[in-house]
């Protein structure tokens, strides 16, 4: 009989990510970033007011990752709920980094305590759930991810995984709504690992 299976993002889900990017954005490149909205292209500034371009934008992150993954830090109650969770149920890491990262993601966990598979993905997840769901043969499945764009992919491509939408960072998630297509929204582990532990318990697909 098959495991459960629980796929779960890095970035404020596991790790927090954009209050050490803004601290190394603005050290390094004089950028202030107010991560506390939901739009994170729009957050950025230059001390003259100006916006960096979307180009830019971009090249800051792949500054950041993976030379500066290190400031990241772990997000409470994340590697003991994992632990009890992996009791019962496989346990992926999908991440939307270049693949050349992915080494970089693997070790980062590992500094945590945290062993699991790491997955890098560009793009909608929809696509690899589906994938890893088949592959691990899991009859139920548990999704959780801190981007609502992610949890809309999933509900579209593999709709029988449950999703659950949480952010980690308690600056940002008083300001982004719960998002539309998950199944429910929670932002400290120690209430989402009862919920996807309930899930799991059911053995029942999403409805």
């Amino acid at each position: 009989m098959s495991r459960p299976l629980l796929i779960t993002d890095c970035d404020e889900v596991l790790l927090h990510m954009v209050r050490h990017f803004g601290t190394w954005l603005r050290e390094s490149h004089d950028v202030t970033f107010d991560y506390r909205g939901p739009d994170m292209f729009n957050a950025m500034t230059r001390a003259n007011g100006e916006r960096p371009s979307t180009e830019e934008m971009w090249g800051y992150l792949g500054g950041f990752f993976p030379a500066e993954m290190e400031r990241q830090t772990l997000v409470p109650h994340a590697r003991e709920a994992l632990v009890a969770l992996g009791e019962v149920a496989d346990i992926v890491v999908l991440t939307n980094l270049q693949d050349h990262v992915r080494e970089a993601r693997i070790e980062q966990l590992a500094g945590f305590d945290i062993n699991l598979r790491v997955v890098t993905n560009q793009g909608g997840k929809g696509d690899p759930v589906g994938r890893l769901v088949a592959e691990y043969g899991a009859n139920v499945a548990v999704f959780v991810d801190d981007l609502a764009v992610h949890h809309q992919s999933v509900a579209a491509h593999a709709p029988h995984v449950h999703r659950l939408h949480m952010i980690s960072e308690p600056d940002l998630a008083p300001n982004v709504p719960p998002a539309p297509h998950a199944n429910a929204r929670i932002d400290d582990w120690r209430e989402a690992q009862a919920w996807i532990a309930a899930r799991f318990a059911a053995g029942l697909p999403a409805s």
